[in-house]
């Protein structure tokens, strides 16, 4: 008899976390066990203040046995957690046939700060008598302590008004980038939490550093030339806490104790680059024997500490090492590095040049028609980093506080007199380090390579924010990008964190009256906001995270945003049912635009009610799912007359449709706003439209996410995979034909003759359509999850074979384990597939047009199989109901 396991646990999605203030963290564990169909029919939990005994004298709260299925994302329940201390669980569980696992290994988490009257620090800024508030130069911080033998534990929690780094007697302290990140300041600020025990010496003098730069808070945002948006100036909070073997404790607080100067990061800004000055390095500045004489003081500012709170999501970190893979001499006389993908982080200069040799690295996305050098699309982006060599050997040298997407980087400067050596730039890619979770592969070669743009345009855009681009004079959070795209991200990546956190400052940014900016965190204009399709990022998004992982908290969390945004549209002009009011971006980029205009052609009223209903129907399902029934009643209501509204306005009696575009048809369909003879008659009229174009599509940003979804789901799969496949403009294999690494913002943004597409707004890192992936994954390789049972507790299995493919496989890492779905054509034309399931988990499978005589599972019948619960035929395809584990599959060919 198998023995069950714990195989991994964790809390709030990370394994260890530190620095938490979620006062009813949850856990959530993977079951291991060898066989067939294993489930949890019990668990215990228990939470200890030490990690060796989890007897009664340690016990802080015991679950004891917990008749219950659930292994993902169970509240902790015991008494109030204090701040900054570590606590320690473990877990075991019962299966069905009354076996119990062993306690899993004791993992950990830590609190951190969770009240203002934890923080003892000030917060600090130069004194602006002494040094410019607006300088461009970036601030060195600084103060020196000593401290007393046996130190058990030392604890730093920072943040700033800008982005910094921190030293500890010149060691660089964590491996964050652009610390604290971005959010709505004003109303939530990161704090991070560093453990750097292991950098002080008992009985030993310390000093601490921190520089500090302008960041999204101070420096230049958006078009314009906006800046101070956040704020005016720059400053640094500094906690430190140093816990000795006896127990007592000591402080190390930013104060006006603490000393400030300038050094060699002379400019940094997030858009422009860096400009620094190695000539002007200040040696071992954060070391205990550096002279300060010259050093000037601090003040000690006043700002509030209610709107703290510890870091949220993982830190934007260096996660890959790029090398150049060619030196490009261009007819323009320019010397190019090209790294072969297009990329977000920054080059790393390790060289040894004459004193004084000025460096600029200029990186740009292409390369014009000529193969020159272009940069015409970065419109007033600089992108440009200036390093000036102090010689006397070899310097290693990255921006500090800014970042710049590229492939090319133009290298001017470089002496004559010097050999040039490509060797010496490091290409450092830069994004939230988000775990990796799902994979995706089949025959076709582009379309690997097409899902190799998804993730590279998901990485370069996922910095702390998703933003739309990350190289031109913008890089803002669209509502409407992230919504299109949300569930494919969350594929390719584990996002839960990264979303929860952009999700709460859409919420605080979110207007009295419930109208969503248009960007998150708001840092356009007072009139910038509530157009459809990109404010219902409110809604969708949180319903998304709850399929996806299952988690009810975000819905609770978001709710009343959710709920407020419904609301703003219903509030909208005399019409309570019909959006017809306001500005809409609607189908944007639509290819069925006019001429001269980003907007396309289907009617705006249109896509603005079909957005309408969604998320009014969301919030119905919202409301359900948190027990609020009076809500449910009456937004079911209020969706009801929407759809009704809808059919008068736009719908004829006979099923014909108003607008005579691609978009006008999918929204409706995708909605769920149609049934019967009408839908059947929109579908095969959007069908139409595709042939007509010759397999090609019309849409926009609104409509292309759901195309290939609205035509597989009403019977035209095969117009789906032709128009997927096209290789000719336009179309997503075009742009890589075209040498794409990354997802285009415009479907020509490289025309077939070599030009571009206007230089006001063409992005070659722009990952919305990217959105088709969701299509490859569910429907292709057909790994899917049953919205019923959210938080893939209950896999989907719809392989589709007929996809001019000869194989096609996807897998994901859930909350519950591994989940993979496979199928490859043989030469004989049978059809192998292979199933996993992870334990406490089931599935559905159903084989297309096959009968139950020709499968095998395993090597014997469906009858015979172990882990198969249920089998019949059914419509002319064939469901199989599975538990867990490991399934091969084979249907060979009918013999009828």
């Amino acid at each position: 008899m198998s023995t069950i396991r714990i195989l991994a646990t964790q809390c709030e999605y990370r394994v260890n976390p530190v620095g938490l203030d979620t006062l009813r963290p949850r856990f959530t564990w993977q079951l291991e066990a060898e066989g067939f169909a294993i489930k949890q029919t019990a668990y215990q939990i228990q939470v200890s203040r030490d990690g060796q005994h989890f007897d009664t004298g340690n016990l802080i709260w015991d679950t004891l046995r917990i008749e219950s299925n659930q292994s993902v994302l169970i509240a902790y329940g015991g008494p109030e957690l204090k701040s900054r201390t570590r606590y320690f669980y473990r877990v075991k569980v019962w299966d069905q046939t009354g076996q119990e696992s062993p306690w899993s290994e004791a993992a950990y988490w830590e609190m951190g700060l969770l009240h203002a009257s934890d923080w003892e620090a000030r917060w600090i800024t130069p004194d602006p008598k002494e040094i410019d508030a607006d300088a461009e130069e970036a601030y060195y911080l600084r103060k020196s302590f000593r401290v007393r033998p046996s130190i058990q534990q030392a604890t730093i929690y920072a943040t700033c008004h800008g982005v910094y780094e921190l030293e500890l007697n010149g060691v660089r302290v964590g491996d964050g980038e652009l610390t604290p990140g971005w959010t709505s300041y004003q109303h939530r600020l990161q704090v991070q939490r560093y453990d750097v025990t292991h950098l002080l010496n008992s009985g030993a003098q310390h000093t601490i550093g921190g520089v500090l730069a302008n960041g999204w808070y101070k420096g230049n945002l958006a078009w314009g030339d906006r800046r101070n948006i956040f704020g005016s100036e720059r400053a640094l909070l500094f906690q430190m806490h140093i816990t000795y073997a006896d127990g007592t404790e000591e402080l190390v607080v930013s104060d006006a104790s603490w000393q400030a100067g300038l050094g060699p990061v002379r400019m940094s800004e997030l858009y422009h680059g860096e400009t620094y000055d190695a000539r002007l390095e200040r040696s071992d500045w954060s070391s205990p024997t550096y002279d300060t004489n010259a050093w000037l003081p601090v003040i000690e500012v006043v700002h509030g500490l209610g709107n703290l709170v510890m870091q949220e999501n993982e830190l934007s970190r260096v996660t890959e090492i790029l090398k150049p893979i060619a030196v490009i001499e261009t007819p323009a006389g320019e010397t190019l590095l090209d790294f072969g993908q297009n990329m977000v982080g920054r080059v790393q200069l390790r060289v040894n040049l004459p004193k004084g040799t000025c460096l600029e690295l200029q990186h740009a996305e292409i390369l014009d028609k000529n193969g020159n050098f272009y940069v015409g699309n970065l419109r007033k982006a600089k992108q440009t980093v200036t390093y000036v060599c102090k010689g006397g050997g070899e310097e290693v040298y990255a921006p500090h506080f800014t970042f710049q997407g590229f492939r090319y980087v133009k290298v001017v400067g470089w002496p004559a007199e010097s050999a040039f050596d490509s060797s010496c730039f490091t290409g450092q890619v830069i994004h939230t380090d988000m775990e990796v979770k799902g994979d995706f592969e089949c025959s076709h070669a582009l379309l690997n390579q097409l899902q190799r743009n998804i993730v590279w345009g998901q990485r370069g855009n996922f910095l702390d924010v998703p933003t739309d681009c990350p190289q031109r004079d913008e890089r803002l959070g669209w509502t409407g990008d992230a919504q299109v795209f949300i569930r494919t991200a969350a594929f390719n990546y584990e996002v839960a964190l990264f979303f929860r956190k952009w999700l709460r400052d859409l919420k605080a940014d979110q207007r009295e009256d419930g109208g969503v900016p248009f960007v998150i965190p708001h840092v356009l204009g007072p009139n910038e906001h509530s157009s459809s399709a990109w404010g219902d990022a409110a809604v969708i998004c949180p319903w998304t995270l709850y399929q996806v992982y299952g988690d009810t908290r975000v819905l609770e969390e978001q709710y009343d945003s959710m709920k407020a945004w419904v609301r703003y549209i219903r509030n909208q002009g005399d019409q309570a049912y019909l959006w017809q009011t306001g500005f809409h971006f609607g189908d944007w980029l639509g290819l069925d635009a006019k001429e001269g205009s980003y907007i396309g052609a289907t009617p705006k009223d249109l896509i603005a009610t079909c957005f309408y209903a969604y998320s009014t129907s969301l919030l119905v399902q919202t409301a359900e799912v948190l027990g609020r029934k009076e809500d449910a009643a009456e937004f079911s209501e209020l969706y009801e007359r929407i759809v009704e509204a809808f059919h008068a306005e736009f719908v004829t009696p006979t099923g014909r449709l108003a607008g005579h575009t691609q978009t006008s048809l999918v929204l409706p369909l995708m909605f769920g706003l149609v049934q019967g003879a009408t839908r059947e008659r929109f579908a095969a009229t959007l069908a139409e439209y595709v042939k007509e174009q010759n397999y090609h599509l019309t849409t926009g940003f609104v409509g292309t996410p759901y195309l290939c979804h609205v035509l597989t789901e009403n019977g035209y799969h095969d117009v789906a995979v032709k128009l997927v496949q096209q290789e000719d403009y336009p179309s997503w294999l075009y742009a890589i034909h075209q040498g794409a690494t990354t997802i285009w913002e415009h479907w020509d943004g490289i025309k077939p003759d070599g030009t571009f597409w206007s230089d006001d707004m063409n992005s070659y890192n722009h990952y919305a359509y990217g959105s088709i992936g969701d299509w490859l994954y569910r429907k292709v390789a057909g790994l899917d999850s049953d919205d019923r049972q959210p938080g893939y507790q209950r896999l989907l299995f719809r392989p589709r074979t007929d996809s001019a493919l000869t194989y096609a496989k996807a897998s994901l890492v859930t909350s519950y384990g591994q989940v993979r779905s496979e199928w490859h054509l043989t030469e004989n034309g049978a059809v192998q597939y292979v199933f996993q399931l992870p334990p406490n988990t089931t599935g559905e499978v159903v084989l297309r047009s096959t009968t139950l005589a020709n499968i095998t599972c395993n090597g014997h019948k469906l009858a015979e199989s172990e882990g198969v619960t249920s089998f019949e035929d059914r419509d002319g395809h064939v469901r199989i109901e599975l538990g867990s584990g490991h399934y091969q599959v084979q249907v060979d060919v009918t013999n009828s």
